[in-house]
């Protein structure tokens, strides 16, 4: 449900921008930019063409979709990282030393003469 609003949602933004820039504006004929005046310039009143239409209803679909992926995005969030308890935040990614264990007893580190120098007379 909510892959299918975000596609609806993003063609209709692009739908939208293109019908908004091929609207032709308001005193935008031919005559109007070499100074002469246009009957449409001042406000006077035509029936809404098609593209007019389509902008209208593009706008509701886009502001409908916006209004469902913010109520959605609410209620996809179940919480704050911050809400965890210290003691359960991860450890650190870095790697421990790797001490070799002993199999068994250690050895001397000189097997064959006395542990300790014999004193001298």
């Amino acid at each position: 449900m909510y892959t299918l609003v975000i596609s609806i949602h993003i063609l209709v933004c692009i739908t939208l921008t293109i019908v908004i820039l091929l609207q032709q504006g308001k005193g935008a004929d031919i005559g109007a930019v070499f100074g002469g005046s246009s009957q449409t310039q001042f406000g006077a009143s035509q029936q809404g063409s098609v593209i007019t239409k389509a902008t209208g209803a593009l706008a509701i679909v886009f502001f409908l979709t916006s209004m469902i992926l913010a109520y959605s995005s609410t209620q996809r969030a179940t919480g704050s990282i911050f809400d965890r308890p210290f003691s359960s935040a991860p450890r650190s990614v870095m790697p421990q030393k790797m001490v070799p264990k002993a199999a068994g007893p250690v050895a001397p580190a000189n097997p064959g003469g006395p542990a300790t120098p014999a004193p001298s007379k």
